[in-house]
């Protein structure tokens, strides 16, 4: 059953957005870039879905499990795109990343 939305979903709102300077491992970006144009989208656009559903925890696992802003779609083609341009690592190798000297 699909679930009825509220008229505040409905009604678009003002934001002000600014220009960031960030700086992401090469593989990882050619990945979002490709799932951007997957999910027919900016750039811009599938970095705010991503923060934005890392800020709501999944009930009961608050603190361990975050919502998903990918279908199961999506996340076949992130599996591709990472086989695409060599992203061979899970979702806590960040912690391990260094700058190249």
């Amino acid at each position: 059953m699909a679930e009825a939305k509220t008229p505040e979903a409905e009604t678009p709102f003002t934001v002000e957005r600014v220009q960031v300077g960030v700086r992401m491992e090469k593989r990882m970006v050619q990945v979002l870039k490709g799932l951007a144009e997957f999910k027919n989208m900016s750039l811009a656009e599938l970095m705010e879905e991503i923060v934005l559903h890392s800020f709501e925890p999944v009930p009961g696992q608050e603190g361990q499990m975050t919502a998903s802003a990918h279908s199961t779609k999506s996340l076949q083609a992130i599996t591709d795109l990472k086989k695409v341009y060599g992203m061979d690592y899970d979702t806590h190798s960040s912690y391990r990343f260094r700058e190249k000297a």
